[in-house]
């Protein structure tokens, strides 16, 4: 996979000749499930693999902001993760939220942070090994040394934008775009206004993945986002809550290896919810929506 801008995914493969190593409780390496549904980890799970719950463990329920810098080290050091550690991360929704757990990551400066190609529905479609065993853990001391606030812009920043030449993506489906539903099928609205940030390009994020939910080739990413890869501007990207536009943010990133984007992390429901937020309804999609269309 070395063929991305960045090396940062990994294969089933590459997990299973690496069992004995996860299995061990070893501080080198540690992986982790983030899925929407958490009951899922009890039915089967990677051997070895340590469940987050992203809803509570990587956003601070109150605020719905990022975890504080004092939380996220002892969220991660109570799963065993040093500085040091090479963290693996995989889910469901073809990797939404294990996307999200990698921005974060990131965010808080972690250097070797994978996802798993494919996440949890193609290991388990492809029948790789399931565990209900849940893994020993020993903690361990972990400390954030730098705060990567150049992947993060809030709403003040995007208001800030839009008198100036920024790409803006929206990477929900077009329906929301358009402001005809407020949510993907069976999801909590969570916002009182459809339609979309002024000036932002629709870009839907299931256009990044193939029908078996790994990403896309290189050549093939490249066309998805050429409209924005080829302007020298700064890209932001934005979903509902954060999750679709984590997981774009790593295709443009890490994957492509485009080095002025920033997630906004408030997403729609900050700016749905927000008085006087300007918003734009009715606009098509600037891309053709691909047949794996999952929302």
């Amino acid at each position: 996979m070395a063929e991305y801008a960045h090396d940062v995914l990994v294969s089933p493969e590459w997990v299973v000749d690496r069992f004995d190593e996860i299995q061990a409780d070893d501080p080198a390496l540690q992986l982790f499930e983030v899925s929407v549904d958490t009951d899922v980890y009890d039915d089967g799970h990677i051997p070895g693999a340590h469940s987050l719950d992203w809803n509570v463990e990587l956003q601070d329920p109150e605020t719905f902001d990022v975890l504080t810098r004092e939380d996220f080290e002892t969220l991660l050091g109570s799963y065993g993760v040093t500085s040091e550690t090479t963290v693996v991360l995989y889910g469901d929704m073809m990797n939404w939220f294990a996307a999200y757990a990698f921005w974060l990551l990131k965010y808080y400066g972690h250097p070797d942070v994978r996802l798993v190609n494919g996440g949890r529905d193609y290991w388990t479609r492809q029948s790789f090994p399931l565990s209900t065993e849940q893994p020993p853990v020993t903690e361990r001391k972990y400390e954030v040394t730098a705060v990567n606030d150049e992947i993060r812009v809030d709403r003040e920043i995007v208001n800030d934008a839009l008198d100036r030449d920024v790409s803006l993506v929206d990477v929900r489906s077009p329906e929301e775009y358009r402001g005809e539903v407020l949510a993907p099928p069976g999801w909590n609205e969570g916002v009182q206004r459809g339609g979309h940030i002024p000036g932002a390009i629709n870009i839907p994020w299931s256009q990044a993945v193939a029908e078996d939910g790994r990403f896309k080739p290189p050549e093939e990413l490249r066309h998805v986002y050429e409209p924005i890869l080829d302007s020298e501007t700064e890209i932001f990207v934005y979903c509902r809550i954060g999750e679709r536009s984590a997981l774009a943010w790593v295709v443009l990133h890490e994957l492509l290896g485009q080095e002025d984007v920033r997630h906004y992390y408030g997403s729609w429901v900050e700016w749905g919810n927000t008085v006087g937020a300007p918003i734009e309804r009715g606009r098509y999609a600037t891309q053709k929506l691909e047949t794996n269309s999952m929302q």
